[in-house]
């Protein structure tokens, strides 16, 4: 066993806030794992791992250990045979109190056992609402952002499937913080469409790159994810941009188009915050919503809110979103607005209050209504000024 102590002080924080710090692989090495300790009481550090390779995962503040073998690794870091040379524990120094904090790494290889993993039984999906297609396309429902163990989740990928099926999606797209160690395994959608993702995760701003584009380096610029997203095909978008601790603070040379305007986190809806930010962004933002599911009890369910989005079938969703045809709504069952060609279509609306572009208003009456539709984002809301969804 390998055991290396530590400290870092606040200052090392400022300095640089992810540190590596080098261990030994020898070769012929089947397995290896890390084991962190430090006083929790006083500070975190986010956990993950580099090789001679390259990145081989990441589960920042989630886990204090994790394996790699040839066969499998703990979720968020990528199975392989563990090459020999120079290894690297990646440190986040996320939170540091002016004392310091020390640390002790503990590393030991060929001592791993796989551990056994229960998947839960197939269930029904609830049947779809009844909305008409549009030029050969159709509206599905979906949810952009949500978390597994492959991070802070708690539920495995089958779990949140079974999840997101029965609260009547036809899309999840799994963004686990700083990893892709979950891509592999969303061939098994259960009934529904499973879509990869990233949530690239830092202290000053979330973004999620959608697409099966490699890993995309968290430790660069903003300006480098935008540029690896769009080079690899895939697209990024701004999270929870007002956010708490998380709003989006990073520095940009090209604004993304898309952005997580409607997040579970934006508890009170009277609120205009999100759409005013959306309007200031830039002025062809095309507004997406998402759960952020982390666990039962926290962040919204899968759904929501939901997004919708028009498309010839659930596997050409990013490019539906790149072209903009998304609506939100706050649930699979909620008030819906969707744009049906020249019209719009409010579905379970009644007493609702359209609200156009151009700022001018109209009470919807009755549970499934058609009226014209303007260039522009539309929205739905209680006599409150609430926002009960909105459509692009």
């Amino acid at each position: 066993m390998t055991v290396i102590r530590g400290h870092w002080s606040l200052d090392d924080r400022l300095e640089r806030i992810l540190r590596e710090v080098p261990f030994e692989v020898p070769a012929g090495t089947r397995s290896l794992t890390v084991r962190l300790t430090f006083d929790r009481s006083l500070g975190v550090l986010d956990l993950g791992c580099g090789s001679p390779d390259g990145f081989r995962g990441w589960s920042g503040g989630a886990r204090d250990s994790y394996t790699i073998a040839a066969g499998w690794a703990t979720p968020g870091y990528l199975p392989g045979e563990p090459e020999a040379g120079t290894w690297q524990v990646w440190l986040r120094l996320h939170r540091v109190p002016l004392q310091g904090l020390d640390y002790t790494l503990e590393i030991s290889f060929d001592d791993a056992v796989r551990p056994e993993i229960e998947e839960p039984p197939s269930g029904e999906r609830p049947p779809r609402r009844d909305i008409p297609d549009v030029d050969g396309l159709r509206w599905f429902a979906g949810d952009f952002h949500a978390h597994t163990v492959h991070s802070d989740g708690v539920l495995t990928i089958a779990e949140l499937t079974e999840l997101a099926k029965g609260r009547g999606l036809d899309f999840l797209t799994v963004t686990d913080h700083n990893t892709v160690s979950h891509h592999p395994w969303l061939g098994d959608g259960r009934g529904i469409t499973l879509l990869p993702g990233q949530e690239v995760t830092t202290d000053r701003g979330h973004a999620n790159v959608f697409g099966d584009v490699g890993w995309v380096d968290f430790r660069e610029p903003a300006d480098s994810w935008v540029r690896h997203a769009a080079g690899a095909g895939g697209l990024i978008s701004i999270n929870h941009p007002l956010g708490g601790d998380c709003a989006w603070l990073q520095p940009l040379t090209e604004r993304p188009r898309i952005a997580e305007v409607w997040h579970s986190g934006w508890w009170d809806r009277r609120w205009g915050a999100p759409l005013a930010w959306a309007d200031a962004w830039r002025p062809d933002l095309v507004a997406i919503g998402a759960s952020d599911f982390h666990r039962p009890g926290d962040d919204g369910l899968p759904g929501s809110p939901t997004t919708w989005v028009l498309a010839s079938d659930t596997s050409t969703v990013f490019d539906a979103v790149a072209a903009g045809r998304t609506a939100i709504s706050a649930g699979p069952g909620e008030a819906l607005l969707l744009r049906m060609g020249d019209e719009l279509l409010a579905l379970d609306a009644e007493g609702l209050i359209l609200v156009r572009p151009d700022g001018s208003r109209q009470v919807i009456r009755g549970s499934r209504v058609s009226v014209p539709a303007a260039a522009g984002r539309h929205r739905l809301e209680t006599y409150e000024n609430e926002v009960m969804g909105i459509c692009e």
